[in-house]
């Protein structure tokens, strides 16, 4: 099983109805859903933050920092 998870949400992701983890039965499939994700978020929030991919083992983790 392969993972997708968020750390550090911040109002705009929890206002935005995404889940903060999810499965995924391929690692194609929670790359896809990663990338997905972290574009939606660097589209449509409130450009406070970066949001930051990475993998470790089995799971992608989208971490939200405040910006720069």
């Amino acid at each position: 099983m392969y993972m997708v998870e968020v750390k550090n949400p911040c109002r705009c992701f929890l206002r935005s109805g995404m889940a903060e983890r999810e499965s995924f039965a391929t690692l194609a499939e929670a790359r896809e859903e990663a990338e997905k994700m972290r574009d939606e978020m660097e589209r449509h929030f409130c450009k406070k933050h970066d949001f930051v991919l990475t993998q470790t083992g089995l799971t992608f983790v989208i971490t939200i920092i405040p910006s720069r």
